[in-house]
């Protein structure tokens, strides 16, 4: 009888470190991910359990022609990705065009000038934030187009999450993109961004 318990007890945790591995590759990945800039826990959050996962992030142009971007992609092919470009778009611009690209309301947030928004519609799998910045190398007439940092986070195959509680992981996802999209865009006016943003259900 003992004999058999110690088997079983064998079996078991077998049985679980073999689930374990198929599972803890999002856990894996560094604290922070997209070049230091998004917490781990919002990628965990967002996508399903993998075996494996991978992130990627790279930036692009400077000034007017600046962006950066990011990928945590997982071994069962779902994909979570965002990327900050520099717009020469008012917020009301970027609001109407979202709107009707998502073809769905959308909810809002905002801490200040500092605004996002998601999808209302189905299990809300696209999100993005919109950040005033006048790039440094802009000269003083020009200063009155209304430049902002857009980013714009979306997953691509299965998710973790889904419905509200997706909407929220992709703006936190975009948000943190963008925090850090600021610095090296070389925006001109310093910025204290807030933690995070209000929760969509306090908006």
């Amino acid at each position: 009888m003992r004999d058999l318990s110690i088997g079983l007890m064998v079996i078991a945790l077998t049985g679980g470190g073999v689930f374990l591995f198929f599972i803890k590759g999002l856990y894996l990945l560094p604290d922070k991910v997209c070049d230091g800039t998004v917490k781990r826990d919002v990628a965990i959050r967002t996508l399903p359990r993998t075996r494996s996962a991978d992130e990627w992030a790279d930036q692009g142009g400077t000034g007017r022609h600046f962006s950066f971007a990011c990928r945590v992609s997982t071994s069962g092919d779902s994909i979570l990705s965002g990327q900050v470009d520099l717009r020469d778009s008012p917020k009301v611009a970027w609001v109407d065009s979202y709107g009707s690209l998502a073809a769905s309301h959308v909810i809002r947030v905002s801490k200040g000038d500092v605004e996002a928004l998601a999808q209302m519609n189905g299990d809300g799998s696209s999100a993005s934030v919109y950040v005033p910045c006048v790039p440094t190398n802009v000269k003083e007439g020009d200063a009155s187009h209304a430049y902002a940092l857009v980013a714009d986070a979306g997953v691509t195959g299965k998710s973790r999450a889904t419905g509200a509680e997706l909407r929220q992981a992709l703006t936190d996802f975009a948000y943190q993109l963008t925090k850090h999209a600021y610095e090296l865009a070389g925006c001109k006016d310093p910025r204290d961004f807030p933690e995070e943003l209000p929760r969509y259900e306090d908006g």
